[in-house]
């Protein structure tokens, strides 16, 4: 893909999809309130630059890995916002049926190979993934995308390590967006930054902001051009913040209204309109414009998802067991 301040057509291409990840998660934050979605669901509200970024590098062949956190991973790599939302509403006509919910959804026909609720769950996978693209003579990449605390299991060293003494075509991306849950990340790690763990492995690690897309899509262009061709994975830490808390039972007693303002006063959608605007590549008229369809297509979204079938519980065990 082209980088996203290259033309007016990419740059319009990667605000709509940050501004699809925002209108979705605020639309969901609104269900769950309301009451009409249940369980529990981590939001990435002020993180949307980091899977756009990540994306656009990215072939349609290419193939993801997800976190508990994924909404954005999800629609960054081509999803359908009806279907997500159907399955967060436990509809039949969801991506798994309304089985998996929030933190479970797949969608093998745009390469995103799941979502995961177990913290570093996606890492090991992603790794076996790109051994897969490898012995089966594929030139595909796998991004495989966790947060800061992932990093701290042990499914993070043994995957990373066998990724670059394989030399596999993967690039680990580390959502570095300053807590494990509650746990701050200058407590957690001895280390500045999650990059610097990369040199334990033999491998780059790159460390970008992570709120900047232009930023995350150049260091990922990168990562991606090494892993396809033969010289094994990346560390990418892109760091970022996320507004709200962990998951719907946060009370942020953690951190301070300060500190989250001051994250939300660097907002990556605006950062970017800013920028396309200065470069000439878009009008105030054409920004309107993409909010407003996001809009529209949001609440198309929610409306047919919302009219959709129940998913049945009669049948919830179909696809756990094996058929003889």
């Amino acid at each position: 893909m082209a980088h996203p301040l290259s033309d007016p057509a990419t740059a319009r291409q990667a605000l709509a999809t940050m501004w699809e990840i925002r209108r979705f998660e605020e639309a969901v934050d609104d269900l769950f309130a309301r009451g009409l979605m249940h369980g529990t669901m981590h939001l990435s509200i002020g993180q949307e630059a980091s899977p756009t970024g990540v994306c656009l590098a990215l072939r349609d062949d290419d193939a993801i890995t997800s976190t508990h956190r994924g909404h954005g991973h999800c629609i960054a790599k081509g999803a359908d916002l009806t279907r997500m939302m159907a399955e967060l509403l436990a509809k039949e006509t969801g991506y798994c049926r309304g089985r998996g919910g929030s933190m479970h959804i797949a969608d093998v026909d745009t390469g995103n190979l799941g979502a995961n609720g177990i913290v570093a769950g996606g890492i090991p996978i992603a790794t076996g993934a790109a051994l897969a693209y490898r012995l089966r003579g594929d030139d595909k990449v796998v991004a495989c995308f966790f947060g800061d605390g992932a990093v701290n299991e042990g499914a993070f060293h043994e995957a990373v390590n066998l990724g670059a003494i394989w030399k596999l075509p993967v690039v680990y991306i580390c959502e570095n967006n300053k807590y494990g849950m509650s746990f701050s990340t200058e407590k957690s790690m001895a280390v500045e930054n999650v990059a610097e763990k990369a040199a334990g492995y033999g491998m780059p690690g790159v460390t970008v902001d992570g709120n900047d897309v232009a930023a995350v899509y150049e260091a990922m262009e990168t990562a991606v051009a090494r892993a396809r061709s033969g010289e094994g994975p990346t560390l990418l830490e892109n760091v970022t913040y996320r507004w709200k808390g962990h998951s719907k039972s946060d009370k942020n007693l953690y951190r301070t209204r300060d500190e989250i303002s001051e994250w939300q006063g660097r907002d990556p959608i605006v950062a970017f309109e800013t920028r396309v605007v200065e470069a000439g590549l878009l009008g105030r008229d054409d920004i309107a414009a993409v909010r407003d369809e996001v809009v529209q297509k949001l609440r198309a979204a929610v409306r047919e998802a919302n009219s959709a079938p129940d998913a049945d519980p009669s049948d919830l065990l179909d696809s756990v067991y094996a058929s003889a």
